[in-house]
Parts: C-alpha cells; sequence; structure tokens
C-alpha cells in the first residue's frame, strides 16, 4: 500500500462513544469517509443528530445512540444497534467523557466518580460488551481508547481524569493480552490536538484562533510542540481499526499536529540491589542521592512559547 491509498473499511461497522462533537466526531466522519457504518453516541440529542446529518452529508451510513455512557445496559444498547441496523459490529472507540477539573482540596466525591464513572467505567463496560460480540462470533474486531497526555504525566488540577485515562492504557494492555487469541487489535490513542480543555489555556491560544478562523495552525504547535486538529488525530484512529493495523496490539500511540509518537510501557531507569534488601536507614543513607540524580518528571514540560504567540497582556 503507497501512502496515497486509502486503508478501507468498507463493509465494517465502528460504534464512537461522545461522538456528538470534537475529537468524538471527527473520528466517526473519518471511519465513515473510509466506508464503515457508524453508531453515533452522545448525551445531547441535537448534537448526536447533527453528528449522524453530517456522516451522511458526507456520503456515509450513520445511527445515533443517545445515552450516557457507564452502565452495562448503555454499552448493550450500543452493540445492539449496530447489529439491528448495521449487521454487526467491527470497530469500537471509545471517546466519551467529561471534566470537572480542581485542585484536590477542592475535588468533591461526585467529581472524582462523574469523571472515573464515564471514561474508565464506560471504556470497561462498552469494551466488554463489543468483546463479548466479537468472540460470540468470531470477529477480529478493532478497538480504539482515547487516552491522554495527562495519564501519561499528570497534570494539575486533574486528579480524576489523570486517574481515569492513566486506568483506561493499563486496561488496554491487559485487554491485549486477553483478547490476543482472537486476533482482535486493543490500542489507545493518546490526542494532542485543540479541544475544549485546551482551548482555555493561553499557551494554545494563537492556534486556537488559527483553527476558529479556517487557518493553518503555525509550524511551531505543529511542527514544534506536535499539537494540531481534532482531525489530525482522526487518520490514526481509522488506520488501527482497519485491517492494515493486523498486529498492531496493546499500544500507547500519540498524535497532534505532524507528529505521531508510540510511547513506551513503563519501564525501571534504576535498580539497585544490596544484600540482605534495604531497611529505611540504608535506603536513607546509600540510594537516596541517587534516587534524587534519576527522579523523574512529571506533568508535560512545553517549550517556551515564541514571542510572536504570547499572549497580550490586559
Amino acid at each position: 500500500m503507497t501512502a496515497s491509498e486509502q486503508p478501507t473499511l468498507a463493509g465494517k461497522t465502528a460504534i464512537v462513544t461522545g461522538s456528538g462533537r470534537g475529537l468524538g466526531l471527527s473520528y466517526a466522519r473519518e471511519l465513515a469517509r473510509h466506508g464503515a457504518a457508524v453508531v453515533v453516541n452522545d448525551v445531547d440529542p441535537d448534537a448526536a443528530a447533527e453528528a449522524v446529518a453530517a456522516i451522511e452529508s458526507d456520503g456515509g451510513r450513520a445511527v445515533a445512540v443517545v445515552a450516557p455512557v457507564g452502565e452495562t445496559e448503555t454499552a448493550q444498547q450500543l452493540v445492539r444497534t449496530a447489529v439491528e441496523t448495521f449487521g454487526g459490529l467491527d470497530i469500537l472507540v471509545t471517546n466519551a467523557g467529561l471534566l470537572r477539573d480542581k485542585s484536590l482540596l477542592k475535588m468533591t466525591d461526585d467529581d472524582f466518580d462523574a469523571v472515573v464513572r464515564v471514561h474508565l467505567r464506560g471504556t470497561f463496560t462498552c469494551v466488554r460488551e463489543a468483546y463479548a460480540h466479537f468472540k460470540e462470533h468470531g470477529v477480529a474486531g478493532r478497538i480504539i481508547a482515547i487516552g491522554s497526555p495527562t495519564g501519561q504525566r499528570g497534570n494539575f488540577g486533574q486528579t480524576n481524569y489523570a486517574a481515569a485515562k492513566a486506568g483506561i492504557v493499563g486496561m488496554v494492555r491487559t485487554w491485549a493480552l486477553e483478547m490476543s487469541r482472537a486476533g482482535i487489535g486493543v490500542n489507545a490513542v493518546i490526542p494532542v490536538a485543540a479541544t475544549a480543555m485546551t482551548r482555555t489555556v493561553p499557551y494554545f491560544a494563537a492556534a486556537i484562533a488559527a483553527e476558529d478562523a479556517g487557518q493553518p495552525m503555525p509550524d511551531f504547535y505543529r511542527k514544534d510542540l506536535g499539537f494540531g486538529t481534532a482531525d489530525d488525530v482522526a487518520g490514526l484512529v481509522a488506520f488501527l481499526a482497519s485491517d492494515e493495523a493486523a498486529g498492531i496490539t496493546g499500544q500507547v500511540i500519540g498524535a497532534g499536529g505532524d507528529r505521531i509518537q508510540l510511547w513506551t510501557h513503563p519501564e525501571p531507569v534504576l535498580s539497585e540491589f544490596r544484600d540482605g534488601g534495604w531497611s529505611a536507614a540504608a535506603i536513607a543513607s546509600e540510594l537516596a542521592p541517587v534516587l534524587r540524580e534519576n527522579a523523574q518528571s512529571v506533568g508535560e514540560d512545553f517549550p517556551p512559547l515564541p514571542a510572536e504567540f504570547q499572549p497580550e497582556q490586559a
């Protein structure tokens, strides 16, 4: 296959959760452009209807399921709709999510539970239902779970979101082991794109302004930072949904702007042995300096913003 040829999803059916707008809508439209019939999912009936209309206006096929993910009943409804409307299920993209950002002492139980229910439990219930269908019908399906840089690196004010997104990656690695014999591909995608969350961050203001104006994002964002539009991520999702992705499973792949990244699985960067083991005193006297010297960074470390993109001071 050459770079100009497109992986085909003709005859396949996909579910994309949280696809009424934003990243999810881009994924759904891209899968449809490649030939897949799409079950759109959103909690907003107007957004879901508009998403179906957009896919159909592109020449694709789509149907909407308006329901919040998290509950097993929603997962069952999604799979049942795919089967009853389009005759089967081949692809699941778990994208649905919400944000309730607060620093730890301000975060309530409800803030934590709501985010974990949609992102983490919603991914779990939908994947479990899709896998049951794949296994029963001998489908070498494709599962793409949407993660986040926050789940990989952490981010201030996002205890709930970081926990959910890191948990999704852990589940993907486990599922890749469990589903390998069935030929099912399970991967996580880490989008680095303009979203509702990045829209409020001054660092990305020039990129968001360019996108809103229908102009290309500046090269600093696309090339140096690997930050782009939702459509920049959609191509990776379509590839991972295709037969061309056979054998690629258990991976965490980032996409943004002009960049694709393959994230490493966590690996130890330091191993020290001591006869008889390590007591607290031995660690303090012998190992503490080494731990400090090899401490790993947390959070995202962005390069300095070029002067021309600095937000104007009020």
